[in-house]
């Protein structure tokens, strides 16, 4: 899709890193994102995300770890999860992990594995 009205749709966009300039939602954004804060989430994860199936002495659990050098982004995406009563905790600096078992398995009612993403059965894709 080409436009010059980028800026007018995603006025984040802008020159520089996004890491050393604001990132903030304008109200119709924030809306957006207070109407479906699950899709917000998971397209948060899917692109700086990931999801982890660890293997603890024997017990397997599943930990979500969302990275980003963004402070604003990181603080859009932990507004989200208590929005949604997701607990989670900033392992490191740019790293925000979800490792409880009830908010683990709350995330992946509507993440789940990236395979998962695209229905890979009766697809079919035009050119």
């Amino acid at each position: 899709m080409y436009s010059k009205h980028w800026p007018c749709l995603f006025p984040q966009h802008g020159p520089g890193r996004k890491h050393t300039r604001l990132i903030a939602l304008e109200p119709w954004q924030q809306d957006l994102v207070d109407q479906a804060t699950e899709e917000f989430v998971r397209g948060l994860i899917h692109s700086d995300g990931c999801r982890v199936v660890a293997n603890d002495r024997g017990v397997t659990s599943v930990r979500y770890h969302f990275s980003n050098r963004s402070e604003d982004i990181i603080g859009l995406f932990t507004a989200a999860l208590d929005r949604l009563g997701i607990h989670w905790t900033r392992s490191d600096d740019h790293t925000v992990s979800i490792y409880r078992k009830a908010d683990t398995t709350a995330l992946d009612a509507f993440i789940g594995p990236k395979a998962l993403a695209v229905p890979w059965t009766d697809v079919h894709y035009t050119a």
